[in-house]
């Protein structure tokens, strides 16, 4: 699934900017050397990460004004990858300069940013359940990787002519990790190859050799051994949704992201006061024109 997004570091000094209030003159760090306040910890947090800091809460602002995320859902992304990275997982906060709370903060963050790219798209019950059944298959195939079109189109014709698949593989496949063993790729679930790949795959009958099929690795010519279903597979309601969201998001379009969130920015009249921090609004406006440019404009008209 896509993640990128609005590329934002959402370090623990981000968190930290974001959570000051109270009085300016409140300290918050005392010592024989002297105090510091929030008004001092202000200044120097708006100077390392302040711009950046202010881009992403008012992105989380006016996305919180329109969408909603599920805490639930926030902490059950959390708890996930602490799962998948075990006793990494304080290291891997520490590498990325973050905290417990500004992971969930980004967690939240992105879910937000898929709410608004996801908005006004919809996903069939007939699409929900095409994607099911793939999930639940499994495949067993082969294939020849080559660069060019024209060497895949060679190769083909070759195997339309009855010549061996796994040695035409060993001459000319590019894939070193299939290439020795006649382009033999065992048994593989969705979402292990890439789309084009598995789309194919999943199209053709055992016991056929598919056209060319490009992706970013080249062009494959595929032969699809056997199909089976997953044993004991059960598709929960909460699978479900994953699977719904997965669906919505292939077919969201992420380049028009920044134009929702500016709209949303200008909608929400967002005002910064902090003189040195006004040029963080620049990034919300996309659409907008400078004014000797649309007087320009105006003046060709006439």
């Amino acid at each position: 699934m896509k993640k990128k997004f609005l590329a934002f570091t959402l370090a623990a000094s981000v968190v930290a900017l974001s959570a000051c209030s109270g009085g300016d003159s409140e300290i918050i760090m005392s010592s024989k050397a002297g105090d510091i306040t929030k008004e001092e910890f202000y200044k120097e947090m708006k100077t390392s990460v302040g711009e950046q800091a202010l881009q992403m809460i008012i992105l989380e602002k006016v996305l919180e004004d329109k969408y909603k995320v599920d805490e639930k859902q926030v902490d059950a992304e959390f708890d996930k990858n602490k799962e998948q990275l075990g006793e990494n997982f304080e290291a891997f906060l520490a590498q990325q300069g973050q905290t417990p709370d500004s992971f969930k903060k980004m967690i939240r963050l992105n879910k937000l940013q898929e709410e608004a790219l996801t908005d006004g798209i919809e996903v069939s019950d007939e699409e929900l359940n095409k994607r099911i059944e793939e999930s639940q298959t499994e495949i067993n195939a082969r294939h020849i990787l080559v660069e060019d079109e024209a060497t895949a189109k060679e190769v083909k014709e070759k195997l339309d002519k009855g010549e061996d698949f796994a040695k035409v593989a060993k001459e000319y496949s590019t894939d070193p990790g299939s290439k020795e063993e006649g382009g033999d790729l065992d048994w593989f679930a969705y979402g292990v190859m890439v789309p084009e790949f598995w789309s194919a795959a999943y199209d053709l009958e055992p016991g056929n050799i598919s056209e060319p099929v490009q992706s970013d690795h080249g062009f494959h010519i595929i032969e699809v051994k056997e199909k089976r279903q997953k044993e004991d597979e059960k598709i929960t309601d909460e699978k479900k949704d994953e699977i719904r969201q997965e669906l919505l998001m292939e077919k969201a379009d992420e380049s028009e992201l920044l134009a929702k969130v500016s709209k949303l920015v200008k909608d929400a009249d967002v005002k910064i006061k902090d003189e040195d921090l006004k040029s963080a609004l620049d990034l919300f406006k996309m659409d907008e024109k400078p004014a000797n440019e649309e007087d320009g404009a105006e003046a060709e008209e006439k």
